[in-house]
């Protein structure tokens, strides 16, 4: 779960634990035990403005409703009758008119039930019995030697004189038969309202209690109350994302500090966030868009154009800058587009690079739209040897191999004289050449131009053979847009290019270049065949870029049939598992 949601869900429950302060609901401490509501309040489970003062009960360890009396004295409520307002108490102590001489009930807001009983009592112990009526023998007092009597104070001691008995106490305003009895009955009366200005209750109407129910709540205060939990939630979840957001900013911020301190050597120049606005016009001429940023035509000083690459901040942590100029910044190569200089102003990134006024390798090989380029078999042809050389000077041409990851069209830029250069280095490689397999963590690449081995490790571990793939998927590309030929006439709609182009090739099938002269009709032959060895599912069964460069040069005659590179699905060629290519580790 992520760090907003556990903050959500804190809030949630702190915006429900403010309502529920103020949930008086009857509770009970056993299930047969006395329900516990206004004007009693549970202390340790409803709040104290759901009831008087003086009307806390608890549950002990034996879930009994304990109340506690003046001078701690605790007793069981058995029954609570809210109707007639009295309660059924049983005493904890095991002699309680032991309790009664220092029992005060006027502190309290209970009293004994049937008033007209209450009297004044004084206790004698006695040695001999005594047998005078008027005295009650408290027998949990009393043993074999010594009795113990309560005696009415009314009572004479002229008339009776006690002459074995010492008076003990006095108790005052008790009925008889607590002398007797484990459990009586207390009642109460409305209490005062003679409140501090700290209780929360109100004292209500002076109604029954069994009508009145427990103080009227108080929706407004809940509802400012809660809105107020809520607005602070807010705020602090958006407090605590930017403070996240700033942090991680801050730390790819310093993360490419450090890159480029570490590849000054390589001298593109750096501009700051103001010269990209200045050199852009406010950017105003908008070149394309792509998924790491958009794309603006701009001028230096010395009214040189140049493309400016806005970098998204809110996409990736860095990563397609670094590799931008880590990549292109030590390349040094006809058919590789040159980076002029690099932002990175706080937080906002760019990169600039060489313009090349006839844009992507796509729009010129498109069939659809009005502004198609058309070119002739030997541009084309001149078009992807281009692309192989700067492939080739990729994987071998540097101190690291670069593998691009991303060869397609739209990544073939051409210049003013359709010289072609390979573009966008966001999820290039650099790699050991001592080796021929990387390890990856994600695929990466446009679908239709990846590589088997890529999406599935099942067919290979990926290598330098990967963007041997994906130029073969530009080579039938290019040969699918330039030849201009229907491929539904023959009930081909459903099949996949390659494997069509394959099927006529394979069979000496020449009907479709029909319209193509001898000379296209020879460069078109050789660009598919090439394309189709570079296409095959095995990446052992692949050449390499400078083989691919050779066979480009070469001529079309030369060239043998590659294997089909369209295995039926269920048979997958033992080479695809046999083949190891050695694993290497991606250079940081």
């Amino acid at each position: 779960m992520s760090l907003y949601a556990y903050i959500l869900l804190f809030f949630i429950q702190l915006v429900v634990l403010v309502f529920a302060s103020n949930d008086c609901t009857p509770t009970r401490c056993r299930g047969n035990g006395p329900a516990i509501r206004f004007p009693f309040r549970h202390k340790h489970r409803q709040p104290q403005s759901c009831g008087y003062t003086g009307f806390d009960v608890d549950c002990d360890h034996n879930n009994n409703t304990v109340l506690v009396l003046p001078s701690s004295i605790n007793v069981n409520v058995k029954n609570i009758n809210y109707a007639s307002q009295t309660i059924l108490v049983s005493v904890q102590e095991h002699c309680f008119p032991q309790k009664l001489p220092r029992l005060n009930l006027s502190a309290s807001p209970f009293h004994f039930f049937n008033p007209e009983y209450l009297a004044d009592y004084i206790v004698f112990n006695c040695s001999t019995p005594e047998r005078s009526v008027l005295g009650m023998v408290i027998t949990c007092l009393s043993d074999s030697k010594y009795k113990f009597y309560a005696f009415n104070s009314n009572f004479s001691m002229e008339s009776f004189p006690l002459t074995s008995c010492t008076r003990t106490c006095e108790i005052l305003s008790a009925p008889w038969y607590v002398f007797h009895k484990n459990e009586f009955y207390l009642e109460w009366s409305d209490p005062s309202c003679n409140y501090t200005k700290f209780d929360s209750i109100q004292c209500p109407d002076k109604l029954p209690t069994e009508t009145r129910g427990a103080p009227k709540k108080q929706p407004k205060k809940q509802l400012i109350t809660g809105f107020g939990c809520f607005l602070a939630a807010i705020i602090l979840a958006a407090l605590i994302y930017l403070g996240i957001r700033f942090r991680i900013g801050r730390e790819n911020q310093i993360k490419i500090e450090k890159f480029l301190h570490d590849y000054r050597a390589l001298k593109p120049s750096r501009f700051s966030y103001s010269d990209i606005t200045r050199m852009t016009h406010q950017f105003r001429h908008k070149l394309g868009e792509g998924s790491y940023g958009i794309v603006y035509k701009g001028k230096l000083n010395n009214e040189i154009n140049v493309a400016v690459k806005v970098l998204n901040n809110s996409k990736g942590n860095g990563e397609e800058f670094v590799n931008e100029v880590s990549t292109i910044g030590r390349i040094h190569h006809v058919n590789v587009v040159r980076l002029v200089g690099f932002c990175a102003d706080g937080f906002r990134r760019a990169l600039v690079y060489e313009f090349l006024p006839n844009g992507s390798l796509e729009k010129s090989i498109s069939q659809e739209g009005s502004n198609r380029v058309s070119l002739d078999w030997e541009k084309l042809k001149d078009i992807a040897l281009g692309v192989a050389r700067g492939i080739e000077y990729l994987h071998e041409g540097c101190d690291q191999q670069i593998l691009h990851f991303d060869i397609k069209p739209q990544n073939v830029l051409l210049d003013h004289n359709f010289n072609p250069k390979i573009c966008d280095f966001g999820l290039a490689k650099l790699c050991s050449k001592e080796q021929s397999a990387v390890t990856m963590t994600a695929a990466r690449g446009t679908m239709g131009y990846i590589a088997p081995e890529v999406l599935s490790r099942t067919f290979g571990r990926v290598s330098y053979k990967s963007d041997v793939y994906s130029f073969g998927m530009v080579l039938l590309e290019i040969v699918e847009g330039a030849k201009n030929v229907d491929t539904n006439a023959d009930n081909t709609s459903k099949v996949y290019f390659p494997q069509w182009i394959y099927n006529h090739i394979s069979v000496g099938d020449n009907h479709f270049w029909a319209q193509i002269d001898e000379e296209g009709n020879s460069i078109a032959r050789k660009l598919s065949i090439v394309g189709l060895w570079c296409i095959q599912w095995c990446p052992t069964d692949r050449p390499s870029m400078k083989v691919v460069v050779q066979m480009l040069e070469g001529e079309c005659d030369d060239l043998t049939m590659p294997p089909n590179p369209f295995p039926a699905a269920n048979s997958v060629p033992e080479s695809y598992y046999e083949a190891e290519l050695p694993i290497i580790l991606e250079l940081e």
